[in-house]
């Protein structure tokens, strides 16, 4: 069994969630034409500093391809995980 939280996909408050020790971190996005744009990702205070936001957008990022669907990181913490993940720049959206 992991210890890794799982990145839940709230679809009716179109964002992505990852629940650590009783804190929220969530990624808000809007979805058109198949392409997943990632708007704002936050992390509480409690949380940074330990990778939850990285874990955050690579959840984001296993979804989107889950689904086939292509992601477009509008949010600067975003485009930054994806910079730093190179096999995930197969997602990005023209």
């Amino acid at each position: 069994m992991s210890s890794t939280p799982a990145v839940r996909h709230n679809a009716a408050l179109s964002r992505y969630e990852l629940d650590v020790d009783g804190h929220v971190a969530f990624a808000n996005y809007r979805l058109r034409d198949g392409v997943v744009g990632i708007t704002h990702t936050e992390t509480p205070e409690a949380l940074r500093g330990r990778g939850i936001g990285s874990q955050l957008v690579l959840g984001v990022l296993d979804h989107v391809r889950a689904q086939g669907l292509k992601v477009k990181p509008l949010c600067s913490f975003a485009r930054h995980v994806i910079a730093q993940h190179p096999e995930a720049r197969d997602l990005l959206a023209p």
